[in-house]
């Protein structure tokens, strides 16, 4: 080897070492101090972990992950439990943690569907004796479409207050800041896209179909056309039906979107991050209308004629 690609390799020795010092001993975002519920399951390997900790975007890199838990010989001593973890943390911090077994000796762990009321999530809670039956439907209902769904650790002393935080926190983290400036780019507020997405969340359950969806409904809003949207007179009406009568969509409301133009007041349930993307990233079809069958598929119809015949079809 000639001494200019000696020098060259010991320079990419150098800046490799530097590379790996720095994606163990950096975290992903330091200014992320927010903890999330983490789980290692019982014959989870080195692999599945790190899988699952890039999956949850809590390390950088898997394999600096896996690289560092071999070379430290510490893999045989990870274990297994329910961990609090963030950005924040290092991957040697991280390690440490499995290895010490610092699990969650006192969370209440509790999950949340995508699509759950607020009436639904003060059940959750009062059934987990974190809550007493009521405690948040005695807040603004306007906080509804805010707690974000998701799995919950939460401290069996957080409180009302601690427990709203907490969720609340996991949706800024998930509405991140490059959807914000999207929705800021398009002239919409974080509101009307909560709201639609709530509406999307309740109307049909596959994603490939939800984005489509939300272009039917923002173009009925540039129409001044209204929403026609089932899912608010469920809401209204607290009651879930295959399909609604005449009479059902006449009930006084301003959630009523078939006797309102506009987006309801306020959100309808809490949706998900596939709902809220679909808001913000909406298809332009063809399609004006649609309907979902028992089955859960999506039927799309681009005149009212078709979208009659597609009802007599599949809502019989």
């Amino acid at each position: 080897m000639s001494k200019k690609s000696l020098i060259l390799f010991i320079i990419l020795l150098i800046f490799l070492g530097l590379y790996v010092w720095q994606g163990i001993y950096f975290p992903k975002d330091r200014n992320v101090q927010e903890n999330e519920l983490f789980a290692v399951s019982k014959g989870e390997g080195l692999e599945d972990i790190a899988l699952n900790l890039k999956n949850q975007e809590i390390i950088k890199s898997k394999l600096l992950f896996e690289f560092y838990v071999f070379f430290t010989g510490t893999a045989p001593k990870l274990q297994a439990g329910e961990y609090e973890l963030a950005p924040s943390l290092n991957i040697a911090q991280i390690t440490e943690k499995f290895v010490l077994g610092a699990t969650i000796p006192y969370g209440v762990k509790v999950t949340i569907p995508e699509g759950f009321n607020v009436k639904q999530i003060d059940a959750r809670l009062s059934e987990a004796d974190l809550i007493q039956t009521g405690e948040i439907l005695a807040q603004s209902r306007l906080q509804q479409g805010y707690f974000f769904p998701d799995t919950y650790m939460f401290d069996k002393d957080a409180g009302l207050d601690g427990i709203i935080d907490k969720m609340k926190a996991n949706f800024d983290k998930k509405l991140d800041q490059d959807l914000r400036d999207e929705i800021n780019a398009q002239g919409k507020t974080v509101e009307q896209i909560i709201i639609m997405a709530s509406l999307i969340e309740k109307e049909v359950a596959a994603d490939e179909d939800r984005s489509i969806v939300s272009g039917i409904f923002w173009k009925r809003l540039a129409n001044d056309y209204p929403l026609q949207s089932c899912a608010t007179i469920a809401y209204i009406l607290e009651i879930d039906k295959w399909r609604y009568s005449v009479e059902d969509t006449k009930v006084e409301s301003p959630y009523n979107t078939y006797q309102h133009i506009g987006l309801p007041p306020s959100p309808i349930c809490n949706p998900g991050l596939s709902a809220i993307e679909a808001a913000i990233e909406p298809q332009e079809t063809d399609y004006n209308y649609f309907l979902s069958t028992l089955e859960g598929e999506t039927i799309f119809s681009k005149t009212l004629q078709e979208h009659n015949i597609a009802k007599q079809k599949y809502l019989r």
